[in-house]
């Protein structure tokens, strides 16, 4: 399994620290802010939380997939998804709209 490496963000008040990630919104995300163990009902603001805190090094990817019951790919997709359309394309109901053209490029 491959781990992200945390990296520093540039914010505007200064640098992202390694161990801390930023919210969909931009604000600082902490442990407390993600997702319960066990969620079931999966928002795309909340898919958008779990791929930031991997980025920013506040879980790592294994943690993320074993706290969630989500293999690396399905986290993968999301990332992927994330990275093309932004938080709307984590949203069920664009999947059709989406993933199509992630397959083909």
């Amino acid at each position: 399994m491959t781990e992200h490496k945390p990296r520093n963000l540039t914010l505007a008040h200064g640098v992202l620290q390694a161990g801390e990630a930023l919210s969909p919104s931009g604000k600082p995300l902490t442990l407390a802010d993600l997702p319960r163990p066990g969620t079931q009902r999966w928002v795309a603001r909340r898919k958008a939380e779990v791929v930031a805190a991997v980025r920013g090094g506040l879980i790592t990817l294994q943690e993320a997939c074993l706290r969630y019951r989500l293999s690396v790919d399905e986290f993968r997709s999301w990332e992927r998804l994330l990275e093309a359309h932004g938080v709307a394309g984590l949203k069920i109901t664009r999947t059709r709209r989406y993933r199509p053209a992630l397959r083909n490029g």
